[in-house]
């Protein structure tokens, strides 16, 4: 395994990789890899010829307040468990040549990155497009893959890799949770035994709504309340939103019809956390009979 630290020379690796006809798969990641990661590095493994992961902390999706500084950070601790992954590089780009002092050039998707998180973090998918534009060219990958438990960062990137043409394949993986459900996040180590306790409300609540769909509850806003008073009913939660909206579009819904999405975000004490799963309605079944063809006797 190797390790990179410089733009060029990743770029040279992945063009001789590229003349030799090999297949690249990408996974960028903040670091601090645990399970969910592992789960894209495997699909890469078995879907490439050569693996490349990313591991930097990305200043510029981070809004003032949050928690660049404390992000948790762990490098030997990652390569140790990229190279027991087989992966093939490590990506460890400097900041200063990430985003040099002259630096002023970013990506934007427009109405995809509005609403959910970018309604409560402005600049945030901007950051995380103008990054994952700059790791795409500098990475060269034919697939890159990304974990759903940021369904929105998922779409806007897809939404991203269309319309700018890119020759890429963004591959989508379920979420990836702990034996207690609670999604797989860096940012869990930031919780303490009694918030882990309130943070499982946020799964259960997904859990909740599945329940109520299956029961035949259509009414959007009558799920997110009874959802709402589940949460805020744990101690330490405090709700930035709880929305069920179109996967396509990340539209707000109304009412029940095919499949939704249903995402959230809450802060358990000082951590922020997401989760989000699909919604959908059951159709209805044909009458048992009305192929069944009726023989004379």
């Amino acid at each position: 395994m190797q390790v990179i630290q410089s733009v060029g020379q990743m770029q040279q690796f992945s063009e001789n990789m590229r003349t030799q006809g090999k297949k690249i798969a990408f996974v960028p990641t903040m670091g601090f890899l645990h399970e969910g990661h592992l789960s894209l590095i495997d699909y890469g493994r078995k879907n490439a010829d050569v693996l490349i992961i990313s591991v930097f902390v990305n200043p510029t999706q981070f809004g003032e307040g949050e928690d660049f500084q404390e992000y948790p950070r762990d490098l030997v601790r990652d390569c140790e468990i990229a190279r027991k992954a087989r992966v093939d590089v490590v990506f460890v780009p400097e900041v200063l040549e990430m985003y040099p002092k002259d630096f002023q050039t970013y990506v934007t998707v427009e109405s995809l990155s509005q609403p959910l998180c970018g309604a409560f973090r402005p600049g945030h998918f901007r950051g995380v497009t103008t990054v994952v534009a700059k790791l795409f060219n500098i990475v060269k990958p034919h697939i890159a893959i990304f974990g759903k438990k940021d369904f929105q960062q998922w779409v806007i990137i897809r939404k991203m890799v269309k319309d700018l043409n890119l020759d890429i394949e963004v591959i989508g993986l379920p979420t990836v949770r702990e034996h207690d459900g609670l999604a797989m996040s860096s940012r869990n180590s930031y919780l303490t035994k009694e918030e882990r306790d309130s943070a499982l409300s946020l799964y259960q609540s997904l859990n909740m709504a599945k329940d109520m769909v299956a029961s035949g509850e259509r009414n959007v806003s009558q799920i997110v309340c009874k959802i709402k008073d589940f949460i805020l009913s744990k101690p330490y939660t405090k709700i930035e939103y709880v929305k069920i909206c179109s996967p396509d579009t990340l539209e707000d819904m109304e009412t029940l019809e095919d499949k939704a999405l249903l995402a959230m975000a809450v802060k358990i004490g000082k951590t922020r956390l997401i989760d989000n799963t699909l919604l959908e309605v059951a159709k209805e079944k044909a009458n048992a009979t009305d192929h069944v063809k009726i023989q004379n006797p």
